[in-house]
């Protein structure tokens, strides 16, 4: 290889070094703070969720028993929007192509996680067919909220670095 090519080649590569240490590394605080806007404690804001629930479409013997299943219902679908705006959500899509042409075409989505600290704000009847819930959540509990659930993330990532540390170990061992 000439002289000049490896110039070239240390060159370019410093300049990626530079690259990759400038925008793409940061810390995981960083990452949760862009990803994740944390207020100040003790600050007014929250986040609010509302649900809905037709009542027609409620088991019930009577229309009494629909009515409270339907404010049961519009209560987990409010719990399920606050889930949402903390965690948020798990897409699944899938297209099928036929000939260059889409014949079918799937989108899924779930939400998981744990919501504790709830406000019920309100209860409304809409019409005489559906009922409206409302949640609000305050800042200090959605942070606790992220806080732990990341915290719990980077637990089973130590938990599991350690088990392939000692695997090693064990491998390392029983070789020698």
């Amino acid at each position: 290889m000439r002289r000049k090519d490896r110039k070239f080649i240390a060159w370019f590569t410093l300049f990626g070094l530079f690259v990759c240490v400038t925008s793409g590394c940061t810390t995981a605080t960083q990452r949760m703070e862009q990803h994740y806007p944390v207020v100040a404690p003790g600050s007014p804001k929250g986040i609010t969720a509302t649900g809905y629930a037709v009542i027609s479409s409620q088991k019930g013997d009577t229309e009494a028993q629909q009515r409270l299943m339907a404010i049961k219902a519009s209560k987990l679908d409010a719990y399920r929007s606050l889930t949402e705006q903390v965690y948020g959500q798990w897409i699944d899509a899938s297209d099928n192509m036929v000939d260059f042409a889409l014949s079918e075409d799937q989108l899924k989505a779930r939400v998981e996680g744990v919501i504790y600290g709830a406000r019920l704000v309100s209860i409304t009847p809409i019409g005489g067919e559906t009922y409206e819930t409302k949640l609000s959540l305050d800042q200090k509990t959605v942070n606790e909220i992220i806080e732990n659930y990341l915290g719990g993330r980077k637990a089973k990532a130590r938990t599991r670095d350690a088990e392939i540390r000692a695997r090693r170990l064990i491998t390392s061992n029983e070789t020698r």
